[in-house]
């Protein structure tokens, strides 16, 4: 991939440049924290699943 050059926009931001990758803990970390978000519904929710299955559920009695 060729090298892109950052935007007067991205400067101000302070955003790194396209292509470059400086997070802490690595490629790797960052990975691992992208597959736990898909288990979660939310950043302090339960587990999406559980969250799915409330809505699959027949209303209580007079709840609707």
């Amino acid at each position: 991939m060729t090298q892109q050059p950052n935007s007067d926009g991205r400067k101000e931001n302070e955003a790194e440049p396209l292509g470059d990758f400086t997070a802490l803990g690595g490629e790797d970390k960052i990975a691992r924290t992208g597959e736990e978000s898909r288990k979660r519904a939310g950043p302090d929710g339960p587990d999406a699943a559980e969250v799915g299955d409330t809505f699959k559920k027949d209303p209580a009695a007079g709840k609707r």
